[in-house]
């Protein structure tokens, strides 16, 4: 045997040994990658169990909704990622209107506060909807 066969051998070993690193490399980072997203996952999930937010009544009178809500869950909620549907329209500008125990300053609504909304409306609704950050909602007929 010669230098070629010696060297052919020792260029395969070499490449395979590259090989095996890159294929190790990216199996370690995807393993990781699904690790995570299971973990965020999971997370979600649990948040979305602990999450309770009922409306206790919705009311109109003279041109204005109110709209009264208990975060009966245990997880703190914003109300910047809480939404208000009238009548299945998003409402926008609902929080310059919004109190949580009566704060006028707070974003966040914890667990056993409740949120008081008032909005201006033109026409009549029939029907609100409450939706939280983790997908909780509820619906409740306005009186």
């Amino acid at each position: 045997m010669g230098f070629s066969v010696s060297g052919s051998a020792a260029l395969i070993f070499a490449g395979l040994l590259i090989a095996f690193g890159m294929w190790h490399t990216a199996a370690s980072n995807s393993f990781e990658r699904v690790s995570e997203a299971q973990s965020d996952r999971s997370d979600g999930l649990l948040d979305q169990k602990n999450t309770a937010a009922v409306i206790d009544s919705a009311t109109y009178a003279g041109g204005t909704l109110t709209v009264q809500a208990t975060n009966d869950g245990s997880t703190p909620l914003s109300l910047n990622e809480t939404d208000l549907l009238v009548d299945n329209g998003y409402e926008t500008d609902w929080r310059a209107n919004a109190t949580v125990d009566g704060d006028e300053e707070t974003y966040l609504w914890l667990p056993g506060e409740q949120l008081t909304v008032e909005i201006d409306m033109g026409a009549t609704p029939s029907r609100v909807k409450l939706a939280t950050e983790a997908g909780v909602a509820d619906t409740e007929v306005i009186a």
